[in-house]
């Protein structure tokens, strides 16, 4: 009886789901057809709008092209037609001369001859062809109701899951460095270098040398850091630093004018072992340098200024 009742308290919860599922979809469904009909709606009030204004600039055009052109011809025409009333005024004019009496007809032949010579009338205006006046027409194509078609039967989905949306986006400080990036010189054989020049390996030879950056980059206030991925057999003479300029010749940096750390934690600065011990370098070391400008004595201070070292 108790297992009867709680299946039948099981069914009813899965019954109320199923109908606030039925129902959703429902629900979904109108609300999807509203906004679909709202938006094409939308689009055909837009698009009869544009196509009105179209209309009515095309008409402008239309009615600019008309005016501009039919001027002349209205000028034209009102000057022929005062031709055509002066001529019909002198046949008039004649008609009567011709039947009036002897010395009344004298007379009005004398007026009648003297305004006919003030009359040219074997000239007669030329009225322009047909294919030198405008001929207006309206070059409308229409593919362009197929690449409209194209689009509208392209527009708009339905889709059974509504997609992800972005509620919050939150900017965060981004970081931009105008320092040019490291790269090791090329050109050694006792070094190979990556594809980006960025990492040396020293190769397995009695004498490597020393191996200077392509460029004096490495400018006072800056800071830099080498990284040891990997060492091989010590030797006192391997050692990391900086230097103030190249100089060919030596298999170290333990030199004059450079300060450098050897492997087994040692400080060399130009060429002079220091009594301050550091950890070896091992793999996965890193070495960082901080150079400031240290002032000694007096100096001019027309030679001062910053200075790059390797």
């Amino acid at each position: 009886m108790e297992a009867s009742q709680s299946y039948r308290c099981e069914l009813g919860h899965r019954l109320q789901g199923l109908r606030e599922a039925q129902q959703q979809i429902k629900d979904s469904a109108s609300q999807t057809r509203d906004v679909l009909k709202q938006h094409f709606n939308d689009l055909k009030g837009t698009l009869g709008k544009l196509l009105d204004e179209r209309l009515v600039t095309l008409l402008q055009e239309v009615d600019t092209i008309e005016q501009e052109t039919i001027k002349p011809l209205d000028d034209y025409q009102k000057l022929i037609e005062h031709g055509v009333n002066t001529a019909e005024d002198l046949v008039r004019e004649g008609e009567i001369a011709i039947l009036g009496g002897i010395e009344e007809q004298n007379e009005k032949l004398w007026s009648f001859t003297k305004k006919a010579s003030h009359i040219q009338l074997d000239s007669l205006p030329e009225v322009p062809l047909l294919v030198d006046v405008p001929c207006l027409s309206a070059q409308l194509d229409d593919s362009i109701l197929n690449i409209v078609k194209d689009h509208i039967f392209k527009h708009g989905t339905v889709a059974s899951c509504p997609p992800v949306q972005i509620e919050e986006l939150i900017e965060k400080p981004g970081g931009h460095s105008t320092l040019v990036p490291h790269e090791w010189t090329t050109g050694f054989e006792e070094y190979s270098l990556s594809s980006r020049r960025n990492i040396a390996l020293q190769n397995d030879s009695e004498s490597s040398g020393v191996l200077y950056s392509s460029a004096p980059t490495y400018i006072c206030g800056q800071t830099l850091t080498f990284r040891v991925e990997t060492v091989g057999q010590p030797d006192r003479r391997d050692s990391i630093g900086v230097c103030e300029e190249k100089q060919n010749g030596y298999d170290s940096l333990q030199r004059d004018q450079a300060v450098c750390i050897s492997t087994n934690g040692a400080v060399f600065v130009n060429g002079k072992e220091m009594t301050n011990q550091l950890p070896a370098v091992t793999s996965g070391s890193t070495v960082t340098f901080d150079i400031e400008v240290v002032t000694l004595g007096t100096t001019n201070n027309n030679e001062g200024g910053n200075f790059k070292l390797r």
